[in-house]
């Protein structure tokens, strides 16, 4: 059994982690919105990713989906027999 108290030390580590991940993504997206209207061509008319600041529900569903895809190990490099000439 584990100490309960490790565990929740390092859940509040990786909450941590991942607001400080949100705050960059969103400092990102900032200066992305700064920049898209310069990179923008006028002839071409695309479709505007439309990102709401107050948008609180889209955050905790981003947050959530980060910590659910972080406790999944990543795949093994598979390796291939050599092909015999």
């Amino acid at each position: 059994m584990k100490d309960i108290h490790e565990v929740l030390r390092r859940k509040q580590a990786q909450y941590a982690q991942l607001a400080k991940q949100i705050e960059a993504l969103q400092a990102a997206a900032d200066k992305l919105r700064e920049v898209a209207p310069l990179l923008s061509d006028g002839d071409e008319e695309a479709p505007a990713l439309v990102l709401n600041e107050g948008d609180e529900e889209a955050r905790a569903m981003a947050a959530k989906a980060s910590s659910g895809s972080a406790s999944i190990p990543a795949a093994k490099p598979t390796r291939t027999a050599p092909r015999w000439p």
